[in-house]
């Protein structure tokens, strides 16, 4: 039996031929492209969108009247968020003011006792005037008498009559003078109480202001205008000063953080071009700008920076964290989230 020698058909070893060269071509274009590609770019994917993010706190402890806002809920900036209770507050602020009011109708007694201890005063002083004229002219009759009773020119009835009369008015005078000093005195005293109370009263003021300050802090209003985050009270909460209750996450202002390896940014500067790619929105690619680069690795701003100087050195390659500018922002508003993932592609200058 004859065996046959089945001979190869040209053509499908042409077809064949074709296909491995194109394919071989595909492969070397596509080789020198990423090659020509890496040479001038430097990519990570090790990048996310960043945002400013406030974290909304009381500044009141209290019951929570009432929660404004969803989860996520859009918020502009001076918008209602949450209420305290505020009846306890106000409680303590309605008796600061009747206290206030007492110590002012205080003020007003004492401001009426020194005018009346100063007419007292005048008084006094015009009595002891008066007390000074009749004793200085009683001094200058017993004068007169005592000569006259030394010549024998009186009786001494006369005489006694005249120093009895001068005695009564000295003690009159004395009396006038203590009366004067006394006075004197209790306008110090009235004065010095009229001065505490005064000090009082700008104590009180004072304490009502910040009284009326703390009642205005039974309203949180939101300090950006953003989005809201997660929420982390509801109403009959009981809440203390500093307790975190939203973040607000802002809705105006985003840029990129990535984190090049230290051996990618010698040829980094800031103003380079970028190339941006959000893995959630891989057909929607961005265009931005480097903005800045850290002074420092991202292991320097860890809560425990690494120390290379115990001994046990394992050398790691260190990241390096650079702020991009994503440019014609507000077009992809829709796509820009907090903490997505990007790859970023910077076109080098060399």
């Amino acid at each position: 039996m004859e065996t046959q020698t089945k001979t190869p058909n040209p053509a499908k070893k042409l077809i064949i031929r074709a296909v491995l060269i194109t394919a071989a071509g595909i492969g070397i274009w596509y080789g020198i492209s990423s090659f020509n590609y890496a040479r001038h770019h430097e990519s990570t994917d090790n990048a996310q969108i960043e945002t400013n993010m406030v974290t909304v706190l009381p500044r009141l402890a209290g019951y929570v009247k009432s929660v404004a806002v969803k989860d996520y809920d859009l918020v502009k900036k001076g918008q209602l968020l949450v209420e305290i209770d505020e009846a306890e507050y106000q409680l303590a602020l309605d008796e600061m003011q009747a206290i206030y009011v007492q110590a002012e109708a205080d003020i007003a007694n004492a401001k009426a006792n020194v005018v009346n201890a100063q007419l007292s005063l005048k008084s006094a002083v015009t009595n002891g005037e008066l007390v000074k004229i009749k004793r200085d002219k009683a001094k200058q009759d017993l004068d007169r008498d005592t000569r006259l009773y030394n010549d024998k020119a009186i009786t001494q009835k006369q005489y006694d009559d005249t120093r009895t009369n001068y005695a009564t008015l000295e003690t009159q005078y004395v009396a006038a003078l203590n009366e004067v000093a006394v006075a004197k005195s209790r306008i110090d005293i009235l004065k010095s109480t009229l001065q505490k109370a005064d000090a009082q009263l700008n104590v009180q003021k004072s304490r009502i202001e910040q009284q009326k300050l703390k009642l205005s802090y039974a309203k949180v209003y939101a300090p950006e205008t953003g989005r809201i985050g997660k929420k982390n009270i509801q109403s009959g909460q009981f809440i203390q000063p500093g307790q975190p209750l939203f973040t607000i996450v802002s809705d105006s202002t985003f840029w990129i953080v990535a984190n090049f390896k230290e051996s990618q940014i010698e040829n980094i500067k800031e103003g380079d071009d970028v190339e941006i790619v959000l893995d959630g929105y891989p057909n929607t690619p961005m265009k931005g700008k480097i903005a800045s680069l850290s002074e420092a690795t991202g292991a320097k701003f860890s809560l425990l920076p690494p120390d290379n100087a115990s001994g046990n050195f394992v050398k790691v390659t260190q990241r390096v964290p650079v702020k991009i500018e994503i440019l014609d922002a507000a077009q992809y508003r829709s796509i820009l989230k907090a903490g997505l993932s990007a790859d970023v592609a910077v076109t080098i200058k060399k």
